[in-house]
């Protein structure tokens, strides 16, 4: 009696698929916390002139997270206020919270000063670039 020996697979071997979902996987994370140099907010947030927030929207010793424009504005003291970049230095990823003068990044819990984008906590070690914006009556622009 002779035995049959079972057919070569047709389809790529199991080790292959496994290794391209890991491989994928990881594409995916590292483009989620990544840096990328072709995103908007690595440097200027948008066009001058776009309207931005009002500034009874901008607490006194807090901000404003506006994801959309790749830019967080704050209001240190009464009257003053300030724009930086909201991607994190360290790796890349928004920010997502001020409070208690501090603006914080939920991927490695850097945080930076909303007076003026300093760090006050690592691992980020560069502060968040400012953006410049104008201030025209209740209305808050990029310049």
């Amino acid at each position: 009696m002779t035995s049959a020996s079972p057919s070569p697979a047709t389809g790529p071997a199991r080790r292959t698929v496994v290794a391209a979902a890991g491989a994928a996987g990881i594409a995916a994370a590292l483009t989620a916390c990544g840096s990328n140099s072709d995103d908007k907010s690595s440097g200027a947030a948008g066009a001058s002139g776009t309207a931005l927030a009002k500034t009874s929207e901008i607490p006194e010793g807090g901000g404003k997270i506006l994801a959309d424009h790749g830019v967080v504005v704050t209001q240190p003291t009464a009257g003053t206020y300030k724009a930086f970049s909201s991607k994190c230095t360290h790796q890349g990823c928004q920010v997502s919270g001020i409070s208690n003068g501090v603006i914080t990044c939920p991927c490695h819990h850097s945080a930076f000063s909303v007076a003026d984008g300093s760090v006050k906590k690592g691992p980020a070690t560069s502060p968040l670039p400012t953006q410049k914006i104008k201030v025209s009556g209740d209305k808050i622009e990029l310049a």
